[in-house]
């Protein structure tokens, strides 16, 4: 977003408004619903195989989601957001009688007929895939708290997604129900809350223009993380069809 869009002066600090409007701007261009995979695979264009293989590589994203959310709140010196965060790890590894997103995504895998000890495992897990993660989960570690917080925003723009995940693969795949659909359900209602939290504080502690350009830049590196993943699955399973060495092949479905 440009600075006259933006209506300030390079260097001044933009209003809550116009910070938020430069985040959204980020979810505009590159959130990972623009993807041709995605694209794919909400109008029911991949097999099953393919749809197997998204499955199994993004296991490898959600199990990742309560480390990095772990890895921040080791930093945080500020109790209340200790214990405000906390919660996003009990999310995915659930709490009591909630089983967890994770839980809930393996029952998607376990629907689409893969073994539940290979997926946990990673073994098939395409290469770049676990380099997108990772590196996530080190610039939540490694970077300054606020930009931290800030890479979570992309939960922003997360519901939308969902409701044409939902509504496209229940349409369009005879082996997809609505148990299987669990987690994108659940997060319909999860990610906003999460959203609303991460934004208001990064709205109250960059309180300099470059730490609130720092926190947009942040938003732009968690979609390129997103974006990335879909890459390597585009390029593996759809067009060339470069399976790499080791990796979930669903023609053997054994990797």
């Amino acid at each position: 977003m440009s600075e006259r869009r933006l209506g300030n002066e390079a260097g001044a600090l933009w209003s809550p408004e116009e910070f938020e409007a430069a985040i959204q701007a980020v979810g505009a261009e590159r959130y990972h619903d623009k993807h041709p995979f995605h694209k794919l695979l909400h109008g029911g264009k991949l097999n099953k195989g393919q749809v197997q293989a998204w499955a199994l590589n993004r296991y490898c994203y959600q199990s990742a989601v309560p480390r990095k959310d772990a890895a921040l709140v080791s930093r945080v010196l500020d109790r209340q957001l200790r214990r405000d965060w906390i919660h996003r790890v009990l999310e995915h590894d659930g709490m009591g009688e909630d089983p967890g997103g994770i839980e809930r995504w393996l029952v998607l895998t376990d629907g689409l007929g893969l073994d539940r000890d290979y997926v946990i495992s990673m073994k098939g897990a395409l290469p770049a895939t676990r380099f997108a993660v990772e590196a996530y989960v080190r610039f939540v570690y490694e970077q300054p708290l606020t930009v931290a917080v800030a890479s979570s925003l992309t939960e922003l723009f997360a519901p939308k997604i969902h409701k044409e995940r939902i509504a496209g693969m229940l349409e369009n795949y005879d082996f997809i129900d609505d148990k299987v659909m669990a987690y994108f359900k659940k997060r319909l209602v999860q990610a906003p809350f999460d959203a609303d939290y991460a934004l208001n504080y990064i709205k109250t502690h960059a309180r300099t223009r470059e730490e609130q350009e720092a926190c947009v830049e942040a938003v732009r590196f968690k979609c390129n993380v997103l974006w990335a993943q879909l890459d390597a699955l585009h390029h593996a399973y759809v067009t060339p069809g470069w399976i790499p060495p080791g990796a979930f092949n669903p023609e053997t479905l054994d990797g």
